[in-house]
C-alpha cells in the first residue's frame, strides 16, 4: 500500500524558506522522506496554488522592495515549478463540504479526501477538529518510517504516477457523455493495432468475451473440439463449453507451464476445429510450431494472450502471433483497466468483421441482426483508462522484465526452481512464479513475514468439478504436478531492489 500525504501550506513554506527550515526541521525531514521512500507520495491541493503564490509574493515584496513585479513573478514561477517537481497536485472535488470557519482548509481537506490521503499540518485547530483526516508532522514521519509490506500488485502506485492523465481522459468522457462506443473506443483500437502490429483490433467487455466472440466468429459449435491447455484460468475452457463444444486438454511443459507442442498433433481428430494455447505467466507458447501444425490440418489458432500482452516472440508482439489473439484488461493484468475489458487482434478482414458484429448483438447495422451475438462491448470509460495507461506501458514492460530477471538471478543462486523463459521470446511476468514443496506451509510462513503469495493455479481445468467428465486427468501428468507446486510472488513495475531482495530472502 502506498502512503499518500497532502501538505498544508505551512509545511510547504517550512521546506522552502531558510529561516523556517531552522525553526521547523521536522518539516524538512518529512520532505526528504517523501522524496526517498518508494511507497510514499506527497501532494498539495490545487486550491492552494493561489495562496501559495500570494504568500510568496508578499514575502518577496517585503524582503526585496527593489524587485519589479515581473521579476517577482519569475521567481514565483520557479518556486512553484520546483515544488511541483516533487509534489503532485490534488484537485479540489465538487463534493467539497465547506467549513465556513476557514474555506481554504475545507478545500485542502476535500482534496485529501479525494485521493484518500491525510492532510499534514501544524495548524492546531485542524489537528483538533479533524483528528481522523489530519496528521501532525511528527506523526507523518512516524508513518513514513513504519515498514510497509510489499504489495502483490501495486495498482495504487501505478495510479499515483498516471493520475493526471487518467483524470484528463475520464473527465473528457464524463463531459461528452458517450459512454457506449464513444470516440475513445475507436482511438484505443487504433493505438492497439499500432502497438501489436495487427490490422484489426476489436475491444470487448472482458478477456473472456474476447475468447468467446473469437470462437463464435470461427463458427465453433456443438460437437466441435478445440485443443487447449489444462493449466490456465478457467475462462479458456469455459468459453469452449459455453458453445457446447469440447475442450481437448493437451499437457504442459514442466518448466514453462505452457502447452507442450509435441503432444498437440496426436490430439487432433476430424472434430478438431481450432487450437487455443494460453501464453501463461506473461510468456508466449511455442507459437511458430503450433502454427505449423495448425496449417497442416487447416485449423485456426487463437492465442489466449490475456497474461502476455506486451511480451514478444521472435520480435513479434504477443496477441499478433496467430489467426486471432485475445487479451484481457483485468486490473491486475500487465495492461489493465479499472474494471473488466479485453480485445481481439486479427489481420483477417472477414474474422474482424464477424467479431465486430457479434460484439454488438450480431448487428451488421442498427437493428439488423445477421448473426447470433452477445453484448460484448468495452465501455468508453474503461477505454479512456487504458489509453492513459498505454502511454507508460512500454516503460512498465521494461521494468517488469528487469524485475523478473533480478528475481531469476536470486532464485537461481538459491537453487529455487522457477518458471523458465525461452531465449527467443520475452515475458512480461504477469506473475512471478516458482515451484515449491509444502506450499501451504510456505505461504503461511510468508504471510507471517509480511509477504503476500498466491497460487496460479491450484487445480488443473480437467480436474475441476464442472469439467472433469470431459477429460481424463491422468493424460496430463505434468499439469497435475505443477498445480501442486506453483506459487506466485509479488510482481509489479514498482518493486524496488530492496523489496525484491527482502521477498527472495523470506522465501529461502
Amino acid at each position: 500500500m502506498s502512503v499518500k500525504l497532502l501538505l498544508d501550506l505551512n509545511i510547504i513554506f517550512d521546506c522552502y524558506n531558510h529561516e523556517r527550515q531552522a525553526l521547523f526541521p521536522e518539516s524538512v525531514q518529512l520532505q526528504e522522506l517523501l522524496a526517498t521512500i518508494n511507497n510514499a507520495q506527497g501532494y498539495i491541493s490545487s486550491s492552494a496554488l493561489d495562496n501559495l503564490s500570494f504568500i510568496k509574493y508578499q514575502e518577496l515584496k517585503q524582503a526585496h522592495p527593489e524587485l519589479a513585479r515581473n521579476q517577482i513573478n519569475k521567481i514565483i514561477e520557479l518556486f512553484i515549478t520546483e515544488i511541483l517537481e516533487q509534489f503532485k497536485l490534488a484537485k479540489t472535488p465538487s463534493y467539497i463540504k465547506i467549513d465556513f470557519e476557514d474555506i481554504e482548509d475545507s478545500q485542502m481537506l476535500a482534496s485529501a479526501q479525494a485521493i484518500d490521503a491525510k492532510l499534514v499540518t501544524r495548524d492546531k485547530r485542524l489537528l483538533t477538529k479533524y483528528k481522523n483526516e489530519t496528521l501532525s508532522t511528527t506523526d507523518a514521519i512516524k508513518l513514513l518510517n513504519t515498514p510497509v509490506a510489499p504489495a502483490f500488485v501495486d495498482l495504487q502506485k501505478q495510479y499515483i504516477h498516471l493520475q493526471d492523465k487518467i483524470e484528463q481522459r475520464t473527465d473528457a468522457v464524463l463531459n461528452h457523455g458517450k459512454y457506449i462506443m464513444g470516440p475513445e473506443v475507436k482511438e484505443l483500437e487504433r493505438q492497439l493495432e499500432g502497438f501489436a502490429g495487427a490490422k484489426y483490433c476489436i475491444t470487448t467487455a472482458s478477456g473472456t468475451e474476447a475468447l468467446l466472440i473469437s470462437l463464435m466468429a470461427l463458427g465453433i459449435q456443438a460437437g466441435d473440439e478445440v485443443i487447449t491447455t489444462p493449466f490456465t484460468f478457467i475462462a479458456t475452457a469455459e468459453v469452449i463449453v459455453r458453445l457446447a463444444a469440447k475442450p481437448v486438454f493437451v499437457d504442459v511443459e514442466a518448466d514453462t507451464c505452457n502447452i507442450d507442442v509435441s503432444k498437440i498433433e496426436t490430439a487432433i481428430t476430424e472434430k478438431t476445429k481450432a487450437i487455443m494455447p494460453a501464453s501463461l505467466y506473461g510468456q508466449p507458447a511455442d507459437m511458430d510450431e503450433i502454427n505449423v501444425i495448425a496449417e497442416k490440418y487447416n485449423l485456426p489458432v487463437i492465442e489466449d494472450a490475456c497474461q502476455s500482452f506486451g511480451s514478444e516472440y521472435k520480435n513479434k508482439k504477443s496477441g499478433n502471433l496467430s489467426t486471432i489473439g485475445c487479451i484481457s484488461f483485468f486490473p491486475s493484468k500487465p495492461l489493465g483497466c479499472y474494471g473488466d475489458g479485453g480485445a481481439i487482434f486479427t489481420s483477417n478482414e472477414s474474422i474482424a468483421q464477424a467479431c465486430k458484429e457479434i460484439r454488438v448483438h450480431g448487428q451488421s447495422k442498427r437493428y439488423v441482426h445477421t448473426r447470433v451475438g452477445v453484448g460484448g462491448r468495452m465501455d468508453t470509460l474503461q477505454c479512456a483508462i487504458v489509453l492513459a495507461k498505454l502511454e507508460r506501458f512500454g516503460w512498465e514492460v521494461e521494468q517488469r522484465i528487469k524485475i523478473g530477471n533480478e528475481y531469476n538471478k536470486l532464485m537461481d543462486e538459491a537453487g529455487i526452481k522457477r518458471i523458465q523463459q525461452r531465449p527467443d521470446r520475452t515475458s512480461v511476468f504477469a506473475q512471478y512464479t516458482i515451484f515449491v514443496d509444502q506450499r501451504e506451509n510456505i505461504q503461511q510462513k510468508l504471510k507471517g513475514l509480511g509477504v503476500p503469495a498466491a497460487v496460479h493455479y491450484p487445480v488443473p481445468l480437467n480436474k475441476q468439478p464442472a469439467y472433469e467428465n470431459m477429460s481424463n486427468s491422468d493424460e496430463t501428468p505434468e499439469a497435475n504436478q505443477v498445480a501442486e507446486k506453483v506459487m506466485s510472488l509479488p510482481m509489479h513495475p514498482f518493486l524496488s531492489d530492496e523489496k525484491i531482495n527482502f521477498i527472495a530472502k523470506k522465501v529461502l
